[in-house]
């Protein structure tokens, strides 16, 4: 029996019914570069033509610019079908993506050593 909400490709005894790359017609290169950290937003353009299921849960969550990684958590799938998912909304027009800003550099030495600090705090 499938859970509220969760439609009928989830079940709570089996999990998910139909396995990820299936969604994305076996497909694990999107077709432009997406980031985990990658906004997208929905443009207000309809898409032309079937788009599967997800493809209509995924567009439903991009009404205020949303991360790709937040996106793929919600669906419960995996990030790069996500991102192919993503790749072609964005491809038809429904979406608009931009990379990630950064407001601090990712590899600044103080940062990471807080993180490594923090790291060996949980252990």
């Amino acid at each position: 029996m499938a859970a509220a909400g969760d439609g009928p490709w989830l079940d709570d005894a089996a999990g998910r019914l139909v396995r990820p790359f299936t969604i994305s017609n076996g497909r694990t290169e999107p077709s432009i570069a997406l980031d985990l950290m990658s906004q997208v937003m929905a443009t207000g353009s309809v898409p032309l033509g079937y788009l599967g299921p997800e493809h209509a849960q995924a567009l439903d969550l991009c009404r205020a610019p949303v991360s790709v990684a937040e996106i793929a958590a919600h669906l419960k799938l995996p990030a790069v079908v996500t991102k192919v998912l993503l790749s072609d909304l964005v491809d038809c027009g429904a979406l608009t993506a931009k990379p990630p800003v950064f407001h601090h550099n990712p590899t600044d030495r103080s940062l990471l050593e807080a993180v490594l600090d923090g790291l060996r705090r949980q252990l």
